[in-house]
């Protein structure tokens, strides 16, 4: 039995906050060159009053709205997000409410963000394969400007909202679905990608919202989001390629026998560096962050359902997906859809 994508929606906020604007409200920024390092132009903010369990909300209704029978079907509900509206409950009982789901259904959270997709995915797997529950919701998105200091032009560009809503369910079908997949963890490198203050260990006090500005120019505080640029893009070098070519080979597949690519859309220097290491051809991975920037755990999701709408993606394509980031943590998904 192997687990299938079956309906992928998505929710994005209204307001915009592109190029143009960002470059008019910090004209010291170079945004000619974020747009051409970063490959974002255009990116969805939420505004103070919208959270990742609203934009869930949304996008879980419209694919209730395109799959009616889905919403009596599901009988697990994982919710992947690191900004949640409480510390307790965890957003998917909320969602559960909101949504009216059933009572019998097994709901939980986990926090993890630009590979959430890979990991919720392999959990669905293991609940649905052991028996325990035979179709799931996974929900995946973040909120990462509530996080981002206004002055912090290395993450402000980079970083749009929205949350993905994905059904999962079943094919006795062992040559579609989801084939195989690997996953990898580095906690040794926790430190490259984190809000160091503001919680447990470093609880909120003045000293960890008092503002410093780094060499280069971007202001944050403690509990604003503190991102090694350069180290995690080494740490992605060093490990995505050998993951992607592990599994490949396992199938005895090659970097060609591939008909898509959908990365994390970490930034434009992320793909490019990742591509030049795999030696991809030209056109084989897709991308949608010039749009909707980096969405963190919805950023698969939502490249994937583009790609699909598109005709990137069409039924019978081997597709390999790819997320990396926070925990550091990494894993890939061999599908034929």
């Amino acid at each position: 039995m192997n687990i299938t994508i079956d309906r992928i929606e998505y929710a994005l906020p209204e307001r915009i906050e592109d190029n143009e604007y960002l470059g008019k409200e910090r004209p010291d920024w170079d945004m000619e060159r974020v747009g051409e390092r970063a490959g974002v132009f255009t990116r969805h903010i939420a505004s103070d009053e919208e959270t990742a369990l609203d934009f869930a909300e949304r996008a879980c209704r419209k694919l209730f709205d395109a799959e009616p029978d889905a919403k009596d079907e599901i009988d697990l509900l994982i919710f992947c997000t690191q900004s949640p509206d409480y510390v307790m409950p965890p957003n998917a009982y909320v969602l559960q409410k909101r949504l009216g789901l059933k009572e019998s259904i097994f709901a939980y959270d986990f926090n993890l963000a630009c590979s959430g997709y890979i990991y919720g995915l392999a959990m669905a797997q293991a609940f649905i394969r052991s028996g325990m529950r035979k179709r799931a919701l996974l929900v995946t998105g973040d909120t990462y400007s509530k996080f981002i200091h206004k002055g912090d032009r290395s993450a402000r560009t980079l970083f749009g909202d929205g949350v993905a809503a994905t059904l999962v369910g079943t094919t006795d079908d062992e040559t579609v679905g989801m084939l195989d997949l690997e996953i990898g963890s580095a906690g040794a490198d926790y430190d490259k990608f984190m809000i160091p203050g503001g919680f447990c260990r470093v609880p909120s006090s003045p000293e960890t919202r008092e503002e410093t500005t780094d060499k280069s120019g971007n202001v944050r505080t403690l509990e604003d989001i503190h991102m090694d640029g350069m180290g995690v893009l080494t740490f992605i070098n060093s490990r995505a390629p050998k993951q992607i070519k592990k599994l490949l080979k396992r199938h005895n597949k090659t970097i060609e026998d591939v008909d898509r690519y959908v990365f994390h859309q970490a930034s434009k220097l992320t793909l490019d560096s990742l591509e030049r290491a795999l030696k991809m051809p030209e056109g084989k991975s897709y991308r949608n962050l010039d749009r909707v920037g980096n969405t963190v755990s919805a950023s698969i999701p939502i490249a994937l359902k583009d790609a699909l709408d598109e005709g990137a993606v069409a039924p019978g394509d081997l597709i390999l997906l790819s997320g990396f980031g926070v925990g550091l943590s990494w894993g890939s998904i061999l599908y034929r859809m």
